[in-house]
Formats: structure tokens, sequence, C-alpha cells
């Protein structure tokens, strides 16, 4: 298989890093990655926070959900959804542009998230490990407070990166939903006829172990899409688009 491919099968989140450092030279050209993604009228419509700040690093890992390994890990990239660059070049030329809406919001998200997933290719064929914070999306007045985020910028994703252990490395990869709940041809369909065994089988029937497929899927409904977490990412992720979302006038 072409290595490239191959790369995008084998990798996986990874959770504990060795204490060996990402090299300058490795996260720089990460950073170009990122700059190499496909991007929406060449606008670049994000901003990336590298944070260093080990203080930074700490408060991050109880703002994201009290994860202690975000801390530890050597790198620490915020992708930023910005429609505030452009607003202010176009004022910076006279010009009187509108307040940036919902639809820039989720343009500029796009543009984030695609440059981050760059970054997570170009880790892997680096031999790094990373994985996704999609918890950044909490606390949005504290984690705009600690970054300094201007009204019409928001935190897309963030990922850490580092050296994969070797427990990490021999972790088995979660096997992804057989294709053909996942690709309709034409129009959208599909689950209106499913029963209970199609969503085990759809949902990873492996996963529950001893547990029923109903019992496992009760807890991980209380654990994930009901935990305090989720609720409180959604409180915050309208919090974060309220500028976009609020009445013009």
């Amino acid at each position: 298989m072409n290595e490239i491919i191959q790369s995008l099968f084998d990798r996986k989140s990874v959770r504990v890093f060795t204490d060996e450092a990402v090299t300058e030279e490795e996260k720089n050209l990460l950073l170009e990655c990122a700059f190499q993604a496909p991007t929406a009228g060449c606008q670049q419509l994000y901003t990336i926070i590298d944070v260093t700040d080990q203080g930074e690093k700490e408060e991050l890992s109880e703002l994201c959900d009290h994860q202690p390994f975000i801390a530890k890990a050597p790198v620490v990239l915020i992708f930023c959804a910005d429609c505030q660059k452009w607003l202010e070049g176009y004022r910076s030329v006279g010009l009187e542009p509108r307040a940036p809406g919902l639809g820039d919001a989720l343009l500029a998200m796009t543009d984030a998230v695609i440059a981050a997933q760059n970054v997570v290719a170009g880790a892997q064929a680096l031999g790094l490990g990373s994985c996704y914070i999609g918890d950044i999306l909490e606390n949005e007045e504290r984690v705009r407070e600690l970054l300094r985020l201007p009204e019409f910028v928001f935190p897309a994703a963030m990922l850490v990166i580092g050296r994969p252990t070797a427990q990490q490395l021999a972790r088995p990869k979660p096997r992804r939903s057989p294709r053909k709940y996942m690709v309709y041809e034409n129009t959208f369909g599909g689950w209106e006829d499913m029963v209970e065994e199609d969503f085990e089988d759809m949902l990873f029937e492996e996963r529950s172990g001893p547990l029923t497929f109903r019992e496992w899927l009760t807890a991980f409904w209380k654990r994930k899409y009901e935990s305090a977490f989720s609720l409180e990412m959604t409180r915050s992720a309208a919090r974060w688009l309220c500028p976009f979302v609020k009445e013009k006038t």
C-alpha cells in the first residue's frame, strides 16, 4: 500500500508520551504542514496558538475536562477559527465590512480543522503521536480570557503531540463502522429500517465486553452524551458562537 495511505490507516490517538522532546525543527515542519492545507478562497481563516508555557498547559488540562496528559504533552497547538483578521484588514483600507455571521464562523472552523488534520498527518509521518482535544470548547469565559481571544475568534480544535510510548504504539486501533452505515448513494438514508442488532454492528459490538449491547450503550450514553463535560461544551459552544448569531443592527 502507498505509504501515505498506510499512515492514514495506522494513525490512532496517542495520550501517553515519552519524555523525549519534539524538536523545534519538527514543530516548525508541522506548522508548515498546516499552512499547506486547503483553505476557503486562500484566506486561511485560522490562527494557531502554540502553547509553550507550562503553567498555561496545566490550566488548559484542567479546563479541558481535567485531562492531565495535556499538561505532559511536548507540543500543544490550538487551532482557532479566525474571522477577525480579515475584518481588520478590510477596515485598515477604509472599508466598512458587515459583522461576521454564522456562515463565516463555520467556514473558518472548517479551515482550522483541515489545517489541524494536516498537522496530524504530518506528525504520523514523522513518527509522532497526536490527539485531538475537543474539550477546548468548554469553559468559554476562562479560555477566552486565558488565550486573549477577540470577539470573532474561537478555538475550533486543540492538538497535543509527542513521541508515543511503546504501549501506545502496540495498542490496537479501534475499528471503524462498516461502510454500509457510513456511505449512502445520492441521498441520505438507512436508519429508519435499522433494528437493535444493526446499531450494535454499527456502534462497535466488540467494545461492549461482558456487558450486553444495551447495557454498554446505556453506560456510554451516561458517560459521554449526558455527561457534565458534554453539557458544558454545549453551553460554551453557544457562547463562542453568540457574536456570530446575535441580531445585527
